[in-house]
This record gives C-alpha cells, structure tokens and sequence, in this order.
C-alpha cells in the first residue's frame, strides 16, 4: 500500500483551472457569493420547472400558491447544498432553523412581486391576454421575486445563519486551500 501525500483537489479548484487565469483571483476573493449564486442557479432552475409544473397541472388558478410550494422545495435543497458547500467553514448551533426561519421570510419577499402584479396591477386574466398574464408572472414572481429573495438572503445567511467557523476548517489554513 503506498501513500499519496498530494492532496486531491476540489472540485472548485478543479473548476478554477479552466475559468481564465486573469478571472482566478477575483473567483477566488469571492468565492463564498460564486458558490452562493451557483446554488442559487441550480435551485432556480428546479423552482422553474416545479413551478410552471405545478401551474400547469393542479393549481391552474393559484399563482402565488405555486410559485410559494415550489420555492419551499427548492429551498431544502438550497440549505443542503449552501450548507455543504458555499457555507462550509461558517456554522453554529441551531443554524437549520435559523435557515428557515430567513427563507421564510425570503419566500415572502420573493412572493410580493407576483402578488403584487396579479391582484394589485391586475396583470391577470380578463383583464390582459393569457401571454400578458405568464410574461407578467414570470417577471415578478421568477425574476424580480428571486433577486430580491436571493440578495436578502446572501445577506441575512451570512448575518445571522452562518456566522462562525465549523471545527471541520482550521483558522490557520490559507484562503486558496479553502476554495
């Protein structure tokens, strides 16, 4: 049995390889908001497809009910991944409830916009055409909702969820071997 003393790199690391060198060390100074809103990406996407699954099938006629469901689903999945990888080295007690109770708060912040266009403006039908009626959904519950759900969160997650360093991260490893 022989014994490798080369460390394995990280799939960050792995990937840092094929981004161009002159974009490294702004990645690298930023890597918790890269990772962040990579996370952010994946769950975006599968709050898009449970979404428009779920208004296209049992809740033709509840929007906000949707878009809400669908953002509860994504944001266990979030917890899981932001907690095993963009989060990594921060960590306290009680941080899983802390976690949902700021994505509760997230999911109403990225719920007001669709609310709003929908019962407020109205952007429904009889009022506008079907194709108006998604457009406008789209843009306020999937685009306007999520970056201001996803900016408050980065900020809250980083305020008051994941504030100290976990025992798995030594204070004294350099920056570059925690990528």
């Amino acid at each position: 049995m022989t014994c490798n003393t080369f460390a394995v790199p990280s799939p960050t690391q792995r990937a840092l390889i094929r981004v161009p060198k002159r974009y490294r060390p702004f990645l690298v100074k930023h890597r918790k908001l890269v990772k962040f809103m990579m996370v952010g990406g994946t769950c975006f996407a599968l709050t898009m497809v449970i979404n428009f699954g779920l208004k296209l099938t049992v809740l033709h006629d509840k929007p906000v009910l949707a878009l809400t469901i669908a953002t509860l689903i994504a944001t266990v999945l979030s917890y899981v991944l932001n907690r095993q990888w963009s989060f990594r080295a921060a960590g306290r007690q009680r941080e899983a409830a802390m976690y949902f109770v700021v994505s509760a708060v997230a999911i109403v912040v990225n719920d007001l916009p669709l609310a709003f266009s929908r019962y407020v403006l109205e952007l429904r039908e009889p009022q506008v055409g079907h194709l108006t009626q998604e457009a406008a959904d789209f843009l306020s519950g999937m685009i306007v909702g999520t970056l201001l759900a996803m900016a408050f969160r980065f900020w809250a997650m980083n305020r008051f969820v994941f504030t100290r360093l976990s025992p798995r991260v030594e204070p004294g490893r350099r920056a570059s071997e925690r990528v």
